[in-house]
């Protein structure tokens, strides 16, 4: 019998969630940035900048971005890595790791891309001095294994960040969820043509865990100094830890 998890607010069994996350992704690939822009007011330009100076990414570092979609970590890391260090960009959507790959090549940044399922990386351990993932890790079924697997490949000191949306605060809860039910799907079938997948990507908002129990399942995968940052009232949130 298969196990089941949730597609949004869908009951699923394991292996259809991988395909639904992916027809979900080479639908909005195209329009990804116009509608994060929309969907975000702009706003996650300003989180993924804050991402990046946590990560204080320097010459000769070794990099990982996981589900890193469009390339916008990536992009930076390159060129803070510079020509003696090594930035994968990596996805677990082709279509969306088509999109951020063309983004470095147009921007003159040759850096190697991979398609992989973040809870099998096909890295060796102890390799990177920093891993990211920004707004992928809700959408993969086995967050724990994803998050071991992310430490697995750090070396000893290297840091993991993860910014994901997060619990907003509780004064905000109600007009969020207006916006989010109501207003973003008509965003999406005006700008995408897919209001259902993003009625998705607000349900998978939902079902994402908090920032404590975030924090507290960074912690049972092994990574230490754990800690979060409330950004935007708690729309969104970036946490580190730290291999040692």
């Amino acid at each position: 019998m298969s196990n089941t998890t949730h597609f949004g607010y869908q009951t699923v069994a394991e292996e259809d969630k991988v395909k639904k996350v992916a027809e979900v992704f080479h639908s909005v690939a195209a329009k990804y940035d116009v509608m994060n822009d929309l969907m975000s007011a702009g706003l996650h330009r300003l989180w993924k900048a804050f991402t990046i100076a946590q990560a204080g990414v320097r010459p000769g570092f070794k990099v990982l971005d996981i589900a890193g979609g469009t390339g916008d970590l990536a992009k930076v890391f390159a060129k803070e890595a510079g020509s003696t260090g090594e930035v994968w960009l990596t996805d677990i959507n082709e279509s969306m790791l088509r999109v951020g790959r063309d983004r470095l090549l147009d921007q003159g940044l040759v850096t190697p891309v991979s398609l992989c399922d973040a809870e099998k990386l096909p890295f060796p351990s102890n390799y990177f001095d920093r891993v990211t993932v920004a707004f992928g890790l809700r959408n993969m079924t086995h967050k724990d294994a994803a998050l071991a697997e992310m430490r697995r490949v750090l070396k000893p000191g290297g840091k993991l960040l993860v910014l994901e949306f997060s619990k907003v605060w509780t004064p905000l809860q109600k007009p969020y969820d207006l916006y989010s039910f109501s207003v973003l799907p008509r965003l999406g079938q005006m700008i995408a043509q897919d209001a259902d997948s993003y009625r998705y990507l607000a349900e998978s908002i939902r079902m994402h865990p908090d920032q404590e129990t975030l924090k507290t399942m960074m912690q049972d995968a092994g990574l230490d100094n754990v800690a979060y940052f409330n950004l935007t009232a708690g729309v969104a949130a970036l946490h580190t830890g730290v291999k040692l």
